[in-house]
């Protein structure tokens, strides 16, 4: 069972989330909350797998409630409910550590695969907006570890989404063996999982511009 807390200061959009993945057999909204302050709170006594966050609210917002959260020894996954009316809420919330994005007009489907997603874990939730901003807002040149050939394909494809198993399948090699690659890479990057290292390949020019 997926566990989940959802937050806006919205009622509606609370409920209307709710409905989606209430509808679920696995999954089950543990709680809500309408500011950041309080989604803290919640998780401290739920410990959801999944934070639906938004990011506009009174008080302590979504971009410092994610900050705060991931801090934690087991932070859950913070999925980002977004518009893109702002970029650099976008950009913020990748850096705090956001695990991927739900845009507010996605469909029921694309609600229950964006939980299930992010608490596996494996692959990203970033839609296509995300990916263009990221590559046309990079700039910085990478200084760090020379990444191989093997481990830019890897990558690239973790960009794509694809979880340790897809991109086995895809390269033709053993699941392990990418896995030893996306842990080579993350430590290169100096990265605090996948998703932080896709944000830091983006914004120095390590992936192809989409």
């Amino acid at each position: 069972m997926i566990t989940v807390l959802l937050v806006d200061d919205e009622p509606l959009i609370r409920q209307g989330i709710r409905m989606i993945l209430e509808a679920e057999p696995d999954l089950e909204v543990v709680g809500e909350a309408g500011d950041g302050a309080e989604a803290i709170e919640i998780v401290g006594r739920t410990q959801p797998d999944v934070v639906v966050m938004d990011v506009r609210m009174p008080g302590i917002d979504g971009l410092r409630a994610t900050e705060l959260l991931l801090r934690k020894a087991d932070p859950p996954k913070v999925l980002v409910l977004t518009t893109f009316g702002h970029d650099d809420y976008v950009e913020a919330a990748l850096h705090a550590g956001a695990a991927g994005f739900l845009l507010k007009r996605s469909t029921a489907d694309q609600v229950v695969n964006a939980v299930r997603t992010v608490a596996d874990g494996q692959s990203l939730v970033f839609p296509d907006q995300v990916r263009m901003l990221l590559t046309t807002r990079s700039g910085a040149t990478w200084r760090g570890p020379r990444l191989t050939d093997r481990e830019l394909e890897v990558l690239a494809l973790v960009a794509e989404g694809l979880t340790n198993a897809e991109i086995a399948a895809h390269l033709i090699l053993g699941v392990e063996t990418v896995r030893t690659h996306v842990a080579h890479l993350i430590g290169k990057l100096g990265a605090r999982d996948r998703t932080n290292a896709v944000v830091i390949a983006w914004t120095h020019g390590l992936l192809p511009r989409t």
